[in-house]
This record gives C-alpha cells, structure tokens and sequence, in this order.
C-alpha cells in the first residue's frame, strides 16, 4: 500500500522558494556583519577600465559597443560549434565504420567557417572594427530632382500662424442628416447549409 504524500507539489515548490530566500537572506546578513566598511573616495568613485572617471555617469551607451558584443557573440557561437565536430571528426571509431563521416564533417565545417569568415570580411570592410572612424561618410541617394529645386525650398520663407483654440467656425457647412431617414435592409441574405 503506498502512503499519500502530505506535502502536494505547490507546497514542495513554496517550501523550495523559503529555503532559498532564508539562505540567500542569511548570506547577506553574514556578508554585512563580517566584511569591514571603510569607505573612501576612491573606492566610492565609479570604476571606468583603471582609467580616472571624467564627467557624469549618467551617459549614453555608445552603440559601437554593441556592434562589438554581436561580433563576439558571433565567435562565441562559432566555438559552441567547433567542439561538438571535433569529437565527430576525431572519432576512429565512427570514421573507421564509415570514412565518409570525416569527409562530410570536414566540408560541412569548411562551409560553416566559411559563412562566418565572409560575415567577419563584410564587418571589417564596413568599418565597423574600427573604434574611431578615420573617415565620414555622407550619404548619398540617386534622385532625378535637381539641386537648384531643393535650394529654392530651402530659400523660401513660411509665416507661422499663433494657435488660437477659439478659431472660427463659422464657414464649415455642416451637412445635417434627414430626419426620416429610411433603414435599408441588407442587398443580400447569406444562405448556411449542412454539407
């Protein structure tokens, strides 16, 4: 005969959840008793790379940063990959089963290390592993409108009119519906049929 569990499965879940929060707060509450606070000006200055913090923190993130977190991300991955085909490749025993595998293995890393060198040639073309741009680069578009027509625009003056809420309304027709209007019934009626 099997005894009924006491606790049901929320239950082991809350008691889970307590034990961590009381562990973790117990930690923090040993880390603030034992670890000595001796604050000082320089331990209270953010850290920027060893460098001295010059300015506001309050900045922007630069989105070079970025484009550099993808590119490693890309690598990253790319090594995710390699150590799974190297036990393949590296298998004598799947290789002497069949020697096909290591041929297929091999091509098929050529072709993915070549998909990814191409994405590495593209971003290093483009610049984008350059920190500090050596040149600028103006953008250009094709359009059939000469220059002289966006001067002229550009030339002209515009007279800004003040906003005023209480504007007139008086020349707006506005168009009043029959007071006997009829309702029309819909042109056609659907037929539903079992089939």
């Amino acid at each position: 005969m099997q005894e009924v569990s006491q606790i049901s499965e929320f239950g082991k879940i809350l008691i889970f959840l307590i034990t961590g929060l009381v562990l973790t707060g117990s930690l923090l509450l040993l880390n603030r008793l034992i670890a000595p606070n001796k604050p000082n000006a320089i331990k209270n200055s953010s850290y920027e790379c060893g460098e001295e913090p010059t300015g506001s923190s309050w900045v922007q993130l630069n989105s070079r940063f970025y484009v550099i977190a993808l590119i490693f991300l890309l690598f990253d991955v790319e090594m995710v990959f390699v150590f799974p085909w190297a036990t393949v490749f590296g298998s004598h025993e799947l290789i002497a089963e069949d020697e096909r595998w290591g041929w297929l293995s091999l091509i098929e890393m050529f072709v993915f290390m070549g998909i990814l060198i191409l994405g590495l040639v593209y971003v290093w073309i483009k610049g984008d592993l350059q920190w500090i741009k050596t040149k600028v680069v103006q953008p250009r578009v094709r359009v059939n409108i000469p220059a002289s027509v966006y001067n002229k625009i550009n030339e002209m003056s515009y007279a800004v009119k003040p906003f005023s809420a209480e504007e007139k309304t008086e020349n707006i027709p506005v168009k009043e519906a029959p007071a006997t209007a009829a309702v029309r019934k819909p042109m056609f009626k659907p037929k539903l049929t079992n089939q």
